[in-house]
């Protein structure tokens, strides 16, 4: 019953908030709630709830205080480089600027740090991505599936966690899964290209001249019917200011019309973050981007717990940037929004992974999946893993996954004669799926900072990003990694 009542929840949820019949906070809070009564335990839900709460609290107080110190370097112009290497590469063509999306997201994702990667892509490219009136879930699908691939990364979490769970080095599992693992990228990188040449279709070859001149438009975002949000609600002419996807940052424009000749000569003015904003803090680069550094290597190493870090390197962001309490309380205030909505939508979270595992839903699901494998695929240990990796890391959070179902798996191959190690590489294919979960935070910081309802983008990056697990775990077992 605890089965059923379980797949069931999840379902309700998901249809709720895909067809927008209830926003994703509310839906994470009463949901779950109403199940917990029908399951005879409505007396424990606050128990529940504190429990989930206390597990999540270090992952709302990191996107918190990771939020704080990513706007205020974005703020001083840390990213502003990168930024215009970006712009450059993309100039005003829509597969360009897909492409761009894709890049910056993988290389950013090398800290290993999901809400990290889709605040600087997001304030990067969500002003080019408005003023071209492209779709939004575009962006927000390329950068949550190249974010999922490089997710597994050793320190990224999954890789970890497998390892920990399965008593094997960590080395051992992600070394011999990088070939599988760059094809899932490139995987991404066409993905960007096919889904970039749809949006020049639908747009065509603009100059930067006519994109600066555009007059906004109220556009169903989406390619291939997967959009329902609207945006185009920013005036975009030459020499507005848009806003830069509720950072709080001032984006560019300030683009002269004369200095573009259609063939990119104007690249320098069609900025995704206004040059000339008056947070910019120049002669504190280094110090800024030697920070940055510190608090990346100390997140690797694990020096501290990341909560601590990102809290530590906010107040220091905060204090040397922005030395005056009213500039302060500006920044803070300039990023309010973003750590309300994430915070607050961790915490509904919390409410549906304190009731799903305190329940024994979660055990009695992982129960019957694994029971379900017929005794005929035990010798195929790996690849079935590797399949329920998607639905699984999907349906339940790394956690409840790794530490609850991927032992069953690995003691159901060992039967079979199937090396832990290759059960553990194969539970990694799930992964760029996984970051577009709803149990995931950061998957909230994307959506947004972008402006898209959480319901659009899942219509339509789920079957990208499928694509794009069996595209990794076929070239698993390919190279004969698993």
């Amino acid at each position: 019953m605890l089965t059923i009542l379980g797949f069931a929840m999840i379902a309700t949820f998901l249809v709720l908030i895909m067809t927008k019949k209830m926003s994703p906070i509310a839906a994470l809070v009463l949901i779950p709630a109403l199940f917990c009564v029908a399951v005879g335990q409505g007396a424990q839900l606050g128990d529940y709830v504190i429990e989930g709460v206390g597990n999540l609290a270090p992952t709302a107080a990191m996107l918190m205080f990771a939020i704080v110190y990513f706007g205020v370097m974005i703020d001083a112009g840390l990213f502003d480089p990168i930024v215009r290497g970006i712009l450059r590469f993309c100039k005003a063509d829509p597969m360009r600027i897909v492409v761009g999306t894709a890049v910056l997201a993988a290389i950013v994702s090398l800290d290993g740090d999901g809400s990290t990667t889709f605040m600087i892509t997001v304030s990067a490219m969500y002003p080019l991505y408005k003023r071209l009136k492209m779709s939004l879930v575009v962006m927000t699908g390329v950068a949550a599936t190249a974010n999922g691939v490089m997710n597994t990364l050793p320190w990224g979490g999954p890789t970890a966690r497998a390892a920990t769970a399965l008593k094997l080095d960590a080395s051992e599992i992600f070394v011999p899964m990088i070939p599988a693992l760059a094809m899932g990228l490139l995987a991404v990188f066409v993905l960007a290209y096919v889904l970039g040449r749809r949006e020049r279709k639908r747009l065509g070859m603009l100059t930067l001249d006519e994109a600066l001149a555009r007059e906004p438009e109220t556009v169903t975002v989406g390619v291939g019917g997967g959009a329902g949000a609207t945006g185009g609600e920013d005036r975009l002419r030459k020499g507005a200011a848009a806003s830069a996807g509720g950072t709080g940052t001032g984006t560019g424009a300030g683009a002269d019309a004369d200095a573009a000749d259609g063939d990119g000569a104007g690249d320098e003015e069609f900025q995704g973050l206004d040059p000339n904003r008056s947070t910019l803090r120049p002669k504190l680069y280094w110090f800024n981007a030697g920070l940055t550094a510190a608090l990346l290597t100390a997140m690797i190493m694990e020096l501290m717990p990341i909560p601590v870090l990102f809290l530590l390197g906010a107040a220091l962001a905060l204090t040397v940037n922005f030395p005056h309490m009213p500039d302060q309380r500006a920044r803070i205030a300039a990023h309010a929004d973003n750590v309300l909505n994430v915070s607050g939508m961790v915490f509904a979270a919390a409410v549906f992974t304190g009731v799903l595992t305190g329940t024994g839903m979660v055990e009695h699901m992982a129960d019957w999946v694994v029971g379900a494998v017929p005794e005929a695929m035990g010798p195929h240990m790996a690849i079935v893993t590797g399949v329920l990796s998607l639905p699984l890391t999907y349906f339940m959070s790394n956690d409840g996954f790794y530490f609850g179902v991927l032992p069953v798996l690995a003691e159901a191959g060992a039967a079979h004669g199937v090396l832990p190690l290759e059960i553990a590489r194969a539970s990694l294919a799930g992964q760029a799926l996984h970051m577009s979960s709803p149990l995931v935070p950061a998957v909230y910081v994307l959506v947004g900072m972008a402006k898209v309802e959480f319901g659009d983008h899942t219509r339509f990056t789920v079957k990208w990003a499928v694509l794009t697990s069996l595209v990794v775990l076929a070239a698993g077992i390919l190279f004969g990694i698993m």
